[in-house]
């Protein structure tokens, strides 16, 4: 039907667009209580629509970034748990050369001897198992210093830490021995002698130097990695908080609008029945 069709007077056509109005304010109002946002799409406010996105955008970035930073920080302490572990068979190692020490002295120094080797080299095959264990996710830190491992802290990957590995082998502790041989041979690691209980004592010495300075570096790596997540942990819940600002309805005044709406409909309906009843009072001419 055209426009033109049907004649409607003035004050018909004048209430029928205020009612046409309140109908669409009251669909904006039921909107805005039902997702609890004044801004629901661009078309509402392009600026404020755009830049919430884009603060929310940002704030998934940051977010999968801190779920990596957790992986890193995992990684980290499988490192850090392998240190522990091969600072507690060193100083295993170091009991043992309490004993031959002692069994150097000893009637039976030969089979005692050869039982100590045993240990040592068992204890040395254990280095190299808790070395090799201590990965998590396909990274070990104590498989060599060729080992990295690059974790970003923002979205454009300018800001990171390059972590790196150092080998915490028998080997790479320098740590002689570690296969397990006959009884009575000592052919592995010299017990045998004082000499050579002293220059064990100096390697092992210096392996837990290199320990303790490596686990120096893992420890401040854990503490940059935990202090960067806790930052993108707040990153994110600032930039929800923006995006939220920018969009977010006042409840309070849209209940409020809500009734105004519905009283002015009312008041709409009851204003066109009013108009329709003085143009159907010409009837009363016949």
């Amino acid at each position: 039907m055209a426009i033109g069709d049907i004649t409607l007077t003035s004050a018909m056509r004048a209430n029928l667009v205020s009612l046409q109005s309140t109908e669409q304010l009251l669909g904006r109002t039921q909107e805005r209580l039902a997702t609890g946002k004044r801004v629901n799409s661009a078309i509402d406010n392009p600026t404020n629509f755009f830049a919430a996105r884009a603060h929310s955008q940002r704030a998934d970035l940051l977010t999968g970034l801190k779920d990596n930073i957790s992986e890193a920080v995992q990684t980290v302490k499988a490192a850090d748990n392998g240190v522990s572990g091969i600072n507690r068979l060193l100083e295993a190692v170091r009991g043992v050369l309490t004993q031959a020490r002692s069994a150097l002295n000893s009637t039976t120094s030969a089979t005692e001897l050869a039982g100590l080797t045993t240990q040592y080299n068992e204890l040395i095959r254990q280095i190299n198992n808790t070395e090799a264990d201590a990965s998590y996710k396909g990274v070990n830190f104590l498989a060599g210093s060729n080992i990295t491992l690059t974790v970003n802290f923002n979205e454009q990957s300018t800001s990171n830490l390059v972590m790196s590995g150092f080998n915490g082998s028998a080997s790479g502790l320098a740590l002689s021995g570690g296969t397990q041989t006959g009884a009575g041979s000592i052919t592995s690691a010299d017990l045998g002698t004082t000499g050579g209980l002293d220059n064990i004592e100096t390697t092992i010495n210096n392996a837990l130097a290199t320990l303790r300075s490596e686990g120096g570096k893992l420890a401040a790596n854990l503490a940059i990695l935990t202090t960067r997540q806790q930052f993108i942990v707040d990153m994110v819940n600032t930039l929800a908080e923006g995006a939220t600002k920018l969009t977010v309805a006042d409840t309070n005044e849209e209940g409020a609008n809500m009734l105004l709406l519905q009283t002015r409909q009312q008041l709409g309906t009851t204003a066109l029945s009013l108009s329709a009843q003085a143009n159907a009072a010409v009837l009363r001419l016949f």
